[in-house]
């Protein structure tokens, strides 16, 4: 947003004029300094931009649970540098305990934000919103409509996380009893309705389009409100909360069941009219999957390889209001200097001054999840030499815009999808970027070198090492330039994508029982603009499993898999896994990287375990400190901890 600093400063104003209770934080205090801010609309604005604010301290990578728990990326403890620390990458290795949870979103320790005390400034602003005399009748309405849209996210961000959560609909007085505060857990479907009956509130009150980008941008909008309802209601109907056997124990104090018992289907028809709807909304609003047309330095006649591979990595860090497909995304996450630790050194001059990090690397495992040319995974087409991927071969003119022409790699990294070469950068692949020069000449692009130290890319200390050989490169502007000095080029993060809302309609019209015809038409969308054939070619094309599209659990396995390729790096795929109940099967390998120290390519290319996950049922779930069930008796553990 453009005006997240005032935001900041507007929360900062009232985190020290409104103080709070230890348990839920819903008990306001100083009903005059609420007065105050509330005098007239400048200064409800002001308490508006605060209740904005928690949303910018979500997406930074290191504290989305959705990004360090997903099996992406890894980032060992020990090296921990400057500007990311990576506590929740701690929770890979099993670490995680009751009396001091790491990314403690229910009472905002550990460098996140309290969510039950952003939700009730949400509460304040809907019960003091009559008070300010100069506030237009239309700008009341919006606003109502952005706090209960906020109010309803900050719910569900502590939904996926924790499962039932209590409700906090109002504020309690402030001579309210211990007692009352004290709050119990919601059932799922309770705290779901909820979510869903905050939004269906919002909805026709919002903008379909914002039209000041300049003032506004990033502000709540028709089609994000729909599309966040589509995701709780997706969420809602998948394994983890619908008829999950291992929560049926689960119970309030007083008996009261929190999951329910039963799986219910029907949950996947409220889904995909959700989806459906979430759908047309954006599309009304001028919603697009993104393609890239060369800009500045750019040839107009730049390659199609480069340029679809182009048009995957900038429907991601391309502007805003220039890119289409976006339909919610928040302030630069990955700009301020956390570029760099995606990128690997590609020059001299990037050598001698060590900005790049490089040290979010991706484990063999997540780089092979990515399609071959044809379209299915690698070990399915039967045109692909699976099982000699890791044996040499020399980068040739055919490939010369993904793999540098005569550098030798592994076959694996040849004849693949490009979502996989937009999406990693390895040893011997092809960055085209870092500044004009490079730009200008497409057949004199840069490329990465990783092998062994005396490599541009290679290992340096404990602080500046890719310990895989693979970056997420998707992370990464192309304009971002890093030589003997750093340009960052900014971007924000991606929370809701066209193609990703696609995905999950395509996802809820199969959990229906539809017929593949209709599910494949919205995956298609999405390969088509990959470069990819439709899902019927390719699988009875390419795959010695070709019929594997025609089954309902065939086209899950499918569905899944689409979402984890499209959305990689995104945030994203940590709660799909959740929701899936497929966390732990990924979890359950180690994770793997080359020999990052070996210099000659046949020692080089050799997988090498760095570490095993460790991960139960019981991680699916967060766990509530254990102080904070000693000072509210009403509330109970997650099973496990």
């Amino acid at each position: 947003m453009k005006r997240i600093y005032k935001y900041f400063l507007a929360l900062a104003f009232v985190s020290a004029s409104v103080s709070c209770k230890n348990y839920l934080d819903v008990t306001p205090e100083n009903v005059g300094t609420i007065d105050y801010a509330f005098r007239n609309r400048n200064e409800a604005e002001n308490y508006l931009f605060s209740c904005y604010a928690t949303l910018q301290q979500l997406q930074y990578p290191q504290y989305n649970a959705g990004f360090v728990t997903s099996g992406e990326v890894i980032f060992p403890e020990r090296m921990r540098v400057t500007g990311i620390d990576p506590v929740g990458l701690r929770l890979m290795y099993g670490t995680q305990k009751t009396d001091e949870p790491y990314l403690n979103f229910w009472e905002g320790r550990n460098n996140v934000p309290a969510m039950f005390q952003a939700i009730r400034r949400c509460n304040t602003m809907l019960e003091n919103i009559d008070k300010p005399i100069d506030l237009t009748e239309t700008e009341k309405v919006r606003w109502i409509a952005e706090s209960k849209f906020l109010k309803a996210y900050y719910h569900f961000y502590l939904f996926r996380l924790y499962g039932p959560v209590p409700i906090v609909d109002v504020n309690l007085p402030i001579n309210s009893s211990i007692e009352e505060v004290r709050l119990k857990r919601a059932p799922v479907d309770t705290i779901v309705n909820y979510m869903v009956r905050l939004l269906d509130e919002s909805i026709p009150d919002l903008p379909l389009v914002i039209t000041d980008a300049n003032r506004e941008m990033g502000r709540i909008t028709r089609p994000i409100a729909a599309s966040v309802k589509a995701e709780i209601l997706a969420t809602a109907a998948s394994p983890l909360f619908n008829g999950n056997p291992d929560y049926a124990s689960l119970k309030n104090k007083d008996g009261e069941a929190l999951f329910p018992a039963l799986y219910d289907a029907k949950k996947w028809d409220s889904a995909a009219e959700a989806c459906l709807n979430a759908i047309t909304l954006a599309e009304q609003s001028g919603s697009r999957l993104h393609e890239y047309t060369p800009q500045g330095v750019v040839p107009t006649n730049l390659p199609s390889e480069l340029k679809r591979v182009l048009s995957i990595q900038t429907a991601i860090t391309e502007k805003w209001e220039l890119n289409k497909e976006i339909i919610w995304a928040l302030n630069p996450t990955f700009g301020f200097g956390k570029q760099e630790y995606a990128m690997p050194r590609l020059t001299l001059g990037s050598t001698q001054n060590l900005v790049a990090q490089g040290t979010l690397a991706v484990p063999i495992s997540e780089q092979e999840l990515f399609y071959t040319k044809n379209g299915v995974p690698i070990n399915e087409d039967k045109t692909w030499d699976y099982s000699n991927r890791y044996t040499l071969q020399n980068g040739d003119n055919e490939h010369r815009y993904y793999i540098k022409n005569g550098y030798t790699t592994v076959k694996g990294h040849f004849d693949r999808e490009t979502r996989f070469y937009a999406s990693v950068a390895f040893d011997g692949g092809i960055w085209y970027g870092n500044g004009d020069d490079y730009l200008r000449n497409p057949e004199d692009a840069l490329y990465v070198q990783a092998r062994g130290p005396a490599s541009y890319a290679g290992p340096r200390d404990d602080s500046k090492t890719n310990i895989t050989g693979y970056w997420p490169k998707k992370l990464v502007n192309y304009l971002t330039v890093y030589d003997r000095n750093m340009t960052w080029v900014d971007y924000r993060m991606p929370l809701v994508r066209l193609s990703g809302l696609y995905l999950l309609y395509a996802e809820a019209l199969n959990e229906q029982g539809k017929p593949y015809t209709e599910v494949v038409a919205y995956l298609d969308k999405v390969r088509q603009r990959a470069g990819l054939p439709g899902i019927v070619e390719s699988w009875e094309t390419y795959s010695n499993n070709p019929s594997k599209f025609r089954s309902q659990s065939g086209m899950r396995e499918i569905i899944h898999r689409e979402r984890r390729i499209e959305l990689a790096f995104e945030g994203q795929a940590g709660w799909d896994l959740r929701r899936w109940k497929e966390l732990q099967g990924v979890m359950s390998d180690p994770m793997q990287g080359w020999n990052i120290f070996e210099s000659d390519p046949q020692r080089y290319y050799r997988p090498a375990s760095i570490f095993t996950p460790v991960f139960s049922l019981r991680n699916y779930l967060w766990p509530i400190r254990d102080n904070t069930l000693l000072a509210n008796p009403n509330l109970v553990q997650n099973p496990g901890w």
